[in-house]
């Protein structure tokens, strides 16, 4: 294995992370905005009113880019195993 082909596999192992983990933290960050907008809107200082709603949607995004999500990690598996079958 040289050394360039092992920086290739980690920057798609990296690319791979990072599209697979974007949906899940955008959709998390925005509600949390929201919700920051809220509660300095109302003065509600609840702590748990932060965390159940980005929860709530991060499972909701999990369900819906799921499908999607396997399919990127299986890509990135099956490219992984073909590089490996080639050493």
């Amino acid at each position: 294995m040289n050394p360039e082909l092992a920086i290739d596999i980690c920057r798609k192992a990296v690319q791979t992370v990072l599209m697979g983990s974007a949906p899940m933290l955008i959709i998390g960050l925005i509600i949390g905005l929201i919700v920051s907008i809220f509660q300095a809107a109302t003065q509600i200082n609840e702590q748990t009113l932060t965390f159940v709603p980005k929860i709530v949607a991060v499972f909701i995004s999990i369900l819906i880019f799921g499908p999607w999500l396997i399919n990127l990690l299986v890509t990135f598996t099956i490219g992984l195993f073909e590089v490996m079958a080639t050493l």
